[in-house]
């Protein structure tokens, strides 16, 4: 694991009900922007919980504390409803995502890992902080200020958990976010945690827990 911090994102893993909707919409994406990402086995269709810059050398004792919050939290008997895009505006492009309801049960248990990695936590990183491969470009602008203000900002009331599926032109996003959108409901398979990359992207797994 490069460098003394990680960019680690403790997440949920959806069915394959979200999968498929997740692949469709990827694939429409790149046939508008190919240079954007695919979803694949370092691009995992997932939704955040929480995203944090931590100590690496304490990733033991955060699995540790995680696993146990994640599985009293009973995360396998929610579903959960998918209700419209959205998109998050980066370098000229727009990171598109499937936007889901939270519910209470995922709300105290963010509150609870957040808690749990707090001592543990690092208040910034560098790029190295992420998983990256040769010849990929620099991080997209603001992506270390998310992770920074994550808890501050992007959870409890302002948590907006989404699957994040793919990157296009602004206009064509304002086009998609106009249309209708089916609402449909989807379950959960297993809690991981991940190192970040770029895009907010769940690109090397760390550690997995299948839900009871």
């Amino acid at each position: 694991m490069p460098g003394l911090a990680t960019a680690i994102d403790i997440l949920m893993e959806p069915d394959a009900a979200m999968g498929r909707h997740a692949e469709a919409a990827n694939a429409r994406l790149r046939k508008v922007f190919p240079k954007g990402f695919c979803l694949d086995e370092t691009h995992r269709p997932h939704l955040t919980t929480v995203q944090q810059f931590v100590q690496t050398g304490s990733l033991p004792q955060i699995y540790e504390a995680a696993e146990k919050i994640i599985l009293d939290a009973e995360p396998s008997e929610w579903v959960l409803t998918a209700y419209k895009y959205y998109y998050f505006p980066a370098n000229g492009v727009g990171v598109a995502g499937i936007v889901v309801h939270p519910n209470d049960a995922w709300l105290t248990m963010q509150a609870e890992l957040l808690g749990a990695i707090a001592p543990f936590r690092a208040k910034t990183a560098g790029k190295d902080a992420f998983y990256t491969l040769p010849g990929e470009p620099e991080l997209v602008s603001g992506m270390i200020e998310y992770i920074e203000g994550f808890a501050s900002e992007h959870s409890g009331k302002n948590f907006m958990p989404h699957v994040t599926v793919g990157v296009a032109p602004r206009d064509y996003l304002d086009e998609m976010l106009a249309e209708p959108f089916d609402e449909f409901t989807f379950s959960l398979s297993r809690a991981s945690v991940y190192q970040l990359g770029d895009y907010g992207t769940a690109r090397k797994l760390l550690k997995s827990w299948a839900l009871r």
